[in-house]
């Protein structure tokens, strides 16, 4: 009787531990941590980028057209594992009213361009030497990546790496007028 007692108190805590696990990554496993940001849905914030092709853009001037902005640095080991999925996506979408623009943050002029020279990055990219235009968009690291319909609204915000199912994704609601209704309703 005790070896049953123990065999069945020994399933019982199996059971409660493997019950905790499950609950545990029912609410933090494999999840995708939205992260809102106060600018989804409002008028993207204009600036003015030195582009390290050589001369300069306003992002109003891209009205029109819809914009993926993403936000990257050098050092940064996501932004190296996105570089191949951005410029597959830009040579897909550049024959489109599309738009990418880089902006290059917290970093030199210097290893931007090898980056650049690494990595591809055929699309237009441009350095924020002073952070100003990340502090305008409230970036808190990199990547970050902000999609902006034709109107010159942003649609939505992605933190973290980007796939190209992902630039589909979000370039698709940017480009669809039913769901720039639907940010208009919220």
């Amino acid at each position: 009787m005790k070896i049953l007692s123990a065999v069945t108190k020994l399933s019982v805590f199996v059971g409660i531990v493997l019950l905790l696990f499950l609950f545990a990554y029912a609410i933090f496993g494999d999840k995708v941590f939205e992260k809102p940001s106060p600018l989804v849905g409002t008028q993207a914030p204009d600036f003015r980028l030195n582009l390290f092709t050589g001369g300069q853009l306003k992002l109003s001037e891209l009205k029109g057209k819809a914009v993926l902005l993403n936000f990257w640095a050098s050092w940064c080991g996501p932004c190296r594992s996105e570089a191949p999925a951005l410029e597959a996506s830009w040579r897909k979408y550049r024959d489109k009213p599309v738009v990418f623009l880089g902006i290059n943050v917290w970093d030199d002029k210097s290893n931007a361009l090898r980056y650049i020279d690494s990595f591809g990055g055929g699309y237009l990219n441009g350095l924020d030497p002073k952070g100003e235009i990340a502090v305008e968009y409230g970036v808190a690291g990199v990547p970050e990546t902000y999609f902006i319909d034709p109107s010159g609204k942003i649609v939505d915000k992605y933190t973290g790496q980007l796939t190209k199912e992902t630039i589909d994704y979000f370039l698709e609601r940017a480009l669809s007028p039913s769901k720039q209704n639907e940010l208009t309703k919220r």
